[in-house]
Formats: C-alpha cells, sequence, structure tokens
C-alpha cells in the first residue's frame, strides 16, 4: 500500500513531479508507474518508451535536478528518488513535501529550513542580527562547572559561539543574557486540565536560566519530605535525573527556528515534555526510540550542554532516561510526530522483587508479550519457577496475560 515513501501511479503525468520534489526535498521516496491506488499491477503499454519519458520530464521541470534511477519490471516503471543534497529542490518554482501519502507545497517556513540545510548549515550557526551580547548567566555556569576565570573571545570562539568573520551565531543568542520570545511554557494543573494550578512562561534570558528556573519549578511539586520518627528522607517522586534529562534534550534538540515554545504539562501523576520540530532527517522513530542515533541537529548547543554536565554522551538521552526507571514500575514513554517529540515522565513507585521477577520483567519489557517457554528457553529459568515468577508479577498487578493455552503471552501492564 502506498506510504510516505511510495506512490502508485497509473500512468505517466506531469503531477508525480510534485512528488519527485517532495522526496529529493526529505528521505527519498519510490514511484511506480503502472499500479493503480490499490496496488493492483496493470502495466504500462509501452514501459521503455514511457523510462524515457519519465526521464525528459524529470530533467526538464525539477530545478536543481535530483539523484534518481529508473527500471522496468515486467510492464512496470519504478523511479527511485535518492534524498538531494542540493535542497530544495523545485517544480514550477514550488517546493514540495510530504504528509503521510499526499505530496503539498510546503510553507515559507520549511522552505527557509531547506534553503539552510541546502547550503550545509546548521540554524545555530545562522549570524545573529543582535551582536550586542552579554554572558553573564553562561559565564557564571561555567566557573561554577568547569572553574574557568571568565568568557573571553577565545573561550567563546572555542565554543564556537563566535568567529572573526561573522561574530555571534544564533547559538551565541540563545544562551546569551539577551535572549528574548523564545523557550518554555510549563503548566501545572490540577484534578483536571481545567484546574491550572500554576502558568509559568520562560521566554526571555539564556535557556540555560530557563532550564534552572524550570527545575525549580519541578521541585515544587515532585520532590516531598517524608518524616517517619527521627528520619527524614527527600523523595523524588519522578526521578530528577530523568527530568533534566528530558528537559535538556528538549532544549538542545528542538527546532529552534519554529516560533513555539518547548511545552512542559505537570500533572499529579507525570510530565510531559513537547519538543518543537520533529526528528532531524535520517532518524527513525526506532532508531530514536531505542538511543541508537547520533545526529544532532544543534551540535553547537549540544556541546555546551555536555561540559557543563547538563546531558551525558550525545544521543543517550533516551536510553539513560530508561535507565532510570528500570527499577520501577511505570515507564517513560516517548511519542514521535511529524513536527514534535513528547516524552513522558510517570510519577514512581518502589517495587521490591526477588531476582528472578526482575530478570524476567526486564526481559518482558525489552522483548513483550513473551510466552513462558521463551522464559524457560531465553533465560534459563527451570519451567516451575518461570510460572511461579511469571503469577507473582501478574498478582502484583505489573504484566498482564493475553490469549489462551500454546497462544498465553505475557506483557507489561500499559
Amino acid at each position: 500500500m502506498e506510504n510516505k515513501y511510495l506512490e502508485y501511479k497509473e500512468s505517466v503525468t506531469k503531477r508525480f513531479l510534485k512528488t519527485v520534489s517532495a522526496f529529493a526535498n526529505y528521505e527519498g521516496g519510490k514511484i511506480i508507474f503502472g499500479i493503480d491506488d490499490n496496488g493492483k499491477e496493470l502495466g504500462l503499454e509501452e514501459p521503455v518508451a514511457e523510462k524515457l519519458k519519465i526521464e525528459e520530464m524529470i530533467n526538464s521541470n525539477l530545478k536543481p535536478i535530483p539523484e534518481y534511477e529508473l527500471s522496468i519490471h515486467n510492464k512496470s516503471v519504478i523511479l527511485e528518488v535518492q534524498p538531494g543534497k542540493n535542497k530544495p529542490y523545485f517544480y514550477e518554482n514550488k517546493a514540495y513535501k510530504r504528509s503521510d501519502t499526499s505530496t503539498v507545497e510546503m510553507d515559507t517556513f520549511e522552505l527557509k529550513n531547506l534553503i539552510i540545510e541546502g547550503i550545509n548549515i546548521d540554524f545555530e550557526e545562522v549570524k545573529s542580527r543582535n551582536q550586542n551580547l552579554e554572558f553573564l548567566y553562561l559565564e557564571n555556569a561555567f566557573k561554577k562547572e568547569l572553574k574557568i576565570e571568565g568568557l573571553n573571545k577565545d573561550v567563546l570562539k572555542t565554543l564556537r559561539l563566535f568567529n572573526d568573520k561573522d561574530g555571534f551565531n544564533m547559538a551565541a543568542y540563545l544562551l546569551s543574557d539577551n535572549l528574548e520570545g523564545v523557550g518554555i511554557d510549563a503548566i501545572k494543573f490540577g484534578q483536571s486540565i481545567n484546574e491550572i494550578v500554576k502558568r509559568i512562561t520562560l521566554t526571555n534570558g539564556s535557556i540555560l536560566k530557563q532550564f534552572d528556573k524550570i527545575e525549580e519549578i519541578y521541585e515544587d511539586y515532585y520532590v516531598v519530605e517524608k518524616i517517619e520518627g527521627l528520619r527524614r528522607e527527600i523523595v523524588e517522586k519522578i526521578p530528577r535525573a530523568a527530568f533534566r534529562e528530558a528537559v535538556a534534550n528538549a532544549l538542545v534538540h528542538r527546532q529552534w527556528n519554529i516560533n513555539a515554545n518547548v511545552q512542559i504539562s505537570m500533572f499529579d501523576n507525570r510530565i510531559e515534555i513537547v519538543s518543537p520540530g520533529g526528528l532531524p532527517s535520517g532518524i527513525t522513530k526506532e532508531e530514536y526510540i531505542n538511543g541508537r542515533y547520533s545526529l544532532l541537529r544543534n551540535p553547537i548547543l549540544a556541546d555546551v550542554f555536555l561540559r557543563l554536565n547538563l546531558i551525558e554522551k550525545f544521543g543517550t538521552g533516551i536510553i539513560r532516561i530508561k535507565s532510570l526507571y528500570s527499577d520501577y514500575i511505570a515507564q517513560p514513554s516517548f511519542v514521535v510526530n511529524e513536527g514534535s517529540i513528547m516524552v513522558t515522565l510517570p510519577t514512581i513507585d518502589s517495587i521490591d522483587l526477588t531476582e528472578n521477577e526482575f530478570i524476567v520483567l526486564k526481559y518482558i519489557r525489552e522483548n513483550g508479550p513473551i510466552s513462558s517457554g521463551q522464559v524457560v528457553s531465553e533465560l534459563g529459568i527451570e519451567r516451575n519457577k518461570t510460572i511461579e515468577t511469571l503469577n507473582s508479577l501478574k498478582n502484583q498487578g505489573i504484566i498482564q496475560v493475553e490469549g489462551h493455552g500454546r497462544a498465553t503471552r505475557y506483557d507489561v501492564v500499559r
């Protein structure tokens, strides 16, 4: 069936050229001529002639000409368009993108992004309009964390925030005390979304200052003090390190030239952090969620956050967040949309598991739903002990049973 990267055409008409523009502007894709919308192969009467016609139409109407390959299979013609290196690609002076199975014209904002990408420059490297920048907050952060004496031009050059030709770039502006109009929106809800306990908008001053301020709000609602007799204990209802990692990643990896703020919605049982902009081109949802990615949208910002120990190694944020929840029933979730990424951090409850229960639960989380036979064969736990362990996890409400008989499977409770 058709999808974002595959389109069927019964015949060769100029309409396919919009899709060629869309594929070349993003991740590439395939068009098969001689197939109807339902995937039924109809064939072309003269596939060789149609192949030459497609080639001539692309070369005459697309500017610049994208990389592509044409082949014939039975009586169909297959056109494979590669992701372009000289974006944007225009058809009749318009640039296109894919939206699910449709091809649509991109707006001015998206076109500007492609132009920046096409000249091989990140948005954070673009020259800042404001060249009268101050860095008191950034300087204090470096003094505290790295024990440096101050931020002079040489240090700013090392951080890639300044160069002699263009001066300060957009990364410098985002880290400066002069930042205005963009940052974080945070809302603490009560019993429902109709009850707002507190709302704060942080859009002025360095994003480092915004990061520290939002952590203070986290402390107000998710760090509690428990007193039992003479013992006083500080309890984090949501792991602080997971919250810091999620917010830092939202600031570092977001698309900054979108006119939107990072949205942080705080509920009694969870925090939702929404970052503007989807994944960078070249990263799949699976690679992101599994923590197997290294492409950075804002490498300059990432380097500063890394030096200040606000994030761990590049591309390991998701892995770290998951590991911080490994001993708890509730698990974080990650939703990737075309224009945003949402991380949900649930409140936690400690669980006291046996060694076998911990091993089996971890295996189900990574591989579920699974059968009892898989536990026996993969983990080497004898059968009676496996059934005992699975029943214990089920009785604690941690896992659930799906199916019956040989089709019985075990999965974590969602």
